[in-house]
This record gives structure tokens, sequence and C-alpha cells, in this order.
């Protein structure tokens, strides 16, 4: 089935009774053919034959059912607290493949017994001074140079957000934001009570820049959130030529770009594509990020670099929840500056590629004919496309009942967009009750096109 493992050159050539030269063709005609492919350090596997999203949508629609994205989130954060639900829908891995939790807890503990003073003291903002330059550090990863002064540490990556919108607008003002965006962009403009204005986003090359341009003209953004590297929820990485115009136009413009790099590290293929922070060159895009989908989520550390917005960060970080754990902070800085995280990560790149992979098969194999899913960068996130007679929604509230989540496309959009969308999170593990789940919402999608069918 896709994403099958095949047997190696070797086992292959002694199984059928084979010369080398003669299976390294084959293998080879399959891998031209689009067939297999070959994973670095892992062999070959059997390719899934599932065609992509081809262009954004600009179309609006009523979204069915009269459903708030809130009551949705509802409706999957209950059941997702049930053992008897497979998750497809949260992006929270809960494999021990995710993170490095044995050693994070070694360096904890570490730490607790050699600087037990550190529970009964206050931390102070900005945050720990070790982690800021391993942040700074490792941010020449992927192109920037950052001032180990300017980061501020943050409670993960969602008041990161929060901070850069509080520094940069005030209420009433529009902000930016691809469609599709990540669903908890709109509770959160919401609250700020700003207006968001959804630019149209190729599923493959990212937000159309013209469009932004247009805007930047007329003067209607106060400004922009954007996921140029790996984004959520179609896994696109802008190419570098995007992203130098992208920093270009914000600087030209000067409306501050703030960057969500969550999934920046969990690019599948090295060396990682830069940031579009790493073009900024007057200091107008504020980077955001978190080690909450990697390495220790339940520390709930991220951090954000807002150039020239940098002391109204700090101010409004004081105000907001006045500065983040000095022992977690400093036991996520040990596993940085160790090459523990380094070494985490390129394993878990791979695991994440496979898992991809496979998953793309299982849609392949078991969806309506018609479907087409993402082919993301990095991470661990499918966006599906189904069929037009199939409403993503009914077809959520029908998986709940078989005890399977995932998520509508209707919640990535306020403009009654993505109807026939699902988001998939790929980070689980694949057992029988995965595999049977996607059998499952295989069926009741097609129970949904056979009844639209008979209507018609």
């Amino acid at each position: 089935m896709p994403g099958s493992a095949l047997p190696s050159l070797r086992d292959c050539a002694t199984q059928q009774g084979l010369s080398m030269n003669t299976v390294i063709s084959a293998y080879r005609l399959l891998e031209d053919r689009g067939l297999i492919e070959s994973r670095p350090q892992s062999g070959f596997f059997v390719c899934s034959h599932l065609p992509q999203p081809q262009a954004p949508i600009r179309k609006t629609a009523a979204i069915l059912q009269n459903a708030k994205e809130h009551e949705i989130m509802n409706m999957i954060l209950l059941a997702s607290r049930d053992p008897d639900y497979v998750d497809l829908g949260l992006a929270t891995p809960k494999s021990a493949k995710y993170y490095p939790g044995e050693q994070l807890a070694k360096i904890t503990a570490s730490l607790l017994r050699k600087k037990s003073a550190l529970v009964a003291q206050y931390a102070l903002p900005p945050g720990s001074s070790a982690l800021k330059e391993q942040i700074a550090h490792r941010g020449h990863r992927l192109g920037m140079q950052l001032d180990p002064d300017n980061i501020v540490i943050t409670h993960g990556g969602m008041e990161a957000l929060q901070l850069a919108l509080k520094a940069v607008t005030k209420a009433g003002d529009k902000v930016g934001i691809e469609a599709p965006s990540y669903f908890n962009l709109y509770p959160l403009l919401d609250a700020l009570s700003l207006q968001a204005l959804e630019i149209p986003t190729h599923p493959q090359h990212g937000m159309d820049l013209d469009v932004l341009e247009h805007l930047l003209q007329g003067g209607e953004l106060s400004a922009i959130i954007s996921m140029p590297t790996v984004q959520n929820p179609l896994g696109f990485t802008m190419d570098i030529a995007a992203k130098r115009r992208l920093a270009d136009l914000v600087n030209q413009y000067q409306t501050p770009l703030i960057e969500d790099a969550i999934y920046a590290e969990l690019q599948y293929a090295e060396p990682l594509q830069p940031t579009v922070k790493a073009f900024d060159s007057e200091g107008w895009i504020i980077i955001c990020s978190s080690y909450s989908k990697a390495l220790a989520p339940d520390y709930r550390i991220g951090w954000i670099e807002a150039g020239r917005f940098s002391h109204k960060v700090k101010d409004l970080k004081f105000i907001s929840s006045v500065a983040e754990s000095k022992l977690l902070s400093e036991a996520i800085a040990q596993i940085l500056k160790s090459g523990g995280y380094d070494r985490h990560l390129r394993s878990l790149r791979r695991h994440s590629y496979e898992q991809m992979t496979t998953i793309r098969g299982l849609v392949a194999r078991h969806f309506p004919p018609g479907t087409k899913a993402t082919l993301p960068s990095g991470g661990f996130l499918l966006w599906v496309e189904l069929p037009a007679p199939i409403d993503s929604l009914a077809l959520f509230i029908a998986a709940l009942k078989h005890k399977i989540i995932v998520v509508p496309g209707q919640i990535y959009s306020r403009q009654g967009r993505y109807q026939h969308y699902l988001r998939i999170s790929c980070c689980q593990e694949i057992d029988d009750r995965m595999i049977e789940a996607f059998q499952t919402l295989g069926k009741l999608a097609l129970q949904q096109c056979a009844t639209q069918s008979a209507a018609e």
C-alpha cells in the first residue's frame, strides 16, 4: 500500500535471484515513473498518487448549519480528552517520538538538584539570558541575525502573537492574514477588537503578494500575520524570492509583519530554508515561535524578537505575565546547547515525513475519487480537498459519532470558505485503530457523495 517500505536492494536481489545491477535499474525505473521514492537512510517506499490542490479559493459560500468556530473547537477539545477517540484533529503529538521527554526530564531534575533555589526565586523579565542566547544562535540556521537583548521569553507561541499584535495595532485596525489561516487567530483578533482581512493564499506558493501590495498601497492594513515557512494548515514554504519580496514590501510600506515560525525548524529538507525575518532590513518584521511542537509542550516556553518594536513588547510582557519560569527556560537552554535537540530534530523530521507519506497513502486508498491533499514541506498537518458534494462540517459531525476527530475546513475562514476541506493531523501513532479510522472516514465521505447524487 502507499507508504509501505520495499525490500532493500540487497534483500530484493537475494529473494528474486537477481544481480544487484538489475535490481538497482528496476528501482530507478520505478522511481523515475513516480511509483516509489527514496528516503535518505531509510530505503525505498511506495508513493501515493494523491493530487495536490492547485489554486487559492476566492469565492465565498455560506457556512452550513451556522456553526461557529469556537463551538466546533469546544466539541473537538471535549472529544480529545476521551482516549476512546482517534484524534486526527489537534496538532498535539501524543507519541514519545515527537519529544525528547526522558532527556529533558533528566536535565530538569539535574538543575533542581544543583540550583534548588531557582524554585524559590521570582523570574524577571525579559527572560533567561542563557535561553535567549541559544535562540539567537539557532536563528543562524534560519538565516537570521537576532539580538539576544531584544528577545523576550513568552508563555508559548500564542502569547508571543498577542504581544506582537498589541505592540503594533489598536482597536478597530485591519490585520492581513492568510486564507486559510490558523483558526485560533480569529478569536485572538476578536479579543483585541481587530478586523481580519483575508488574503488569498496558494496551497503551494503562499500568500498572494500582488493582492498584499495593492492593500499596502491603499494603506488598508495596520499589520500582517503570516506563516511563510511550513504554514498551518497548508504546509507550504514560500520560495526565497517570494520571501525577499514580502520583506521588501513591509519595509517599503512600513507595515509590521508578524511572522509565525513555530514550524520553521520542522522542515523536512536540510539545509533549512530561511525565514522572512532573515531579509528584514529595517526591523519591521516581528518573529514569534515556541518549543511546544517538538520539545516541551507542557513547559509552554515561547519567544518573540520584535525588531523596532522590542521595547514596546518588553513593556507589554511585564504587564501581561511578568516573566516565564527560569527553571524551565534554563532546562530548554541546556538541551539546545548540548546538541540533544538537534539530534532529536533530525530523527523527528524523518519520522514526520514517513508519517505524512503513509497517511497521504491512506487518504488516497480510502477517500472518494477526486480527493486531493497537500504535500507539506514540513511539520505534520495535511490539508485535504474533498469532492464538491461533500460538506466537511457534516463529515466532522458524522465522524465524531464514530469516535474520530478531524477539523472541518470552515473554521479556517470567516468568509464561508473551505466547506469541502479537512485538516488532518498526522502526529499520532499509526496503528490498527488509526487505519480503521481512515477506512471509516472514507466510507462516510462516500456515503455523502451517494446521498447527494441520489438527491440530484
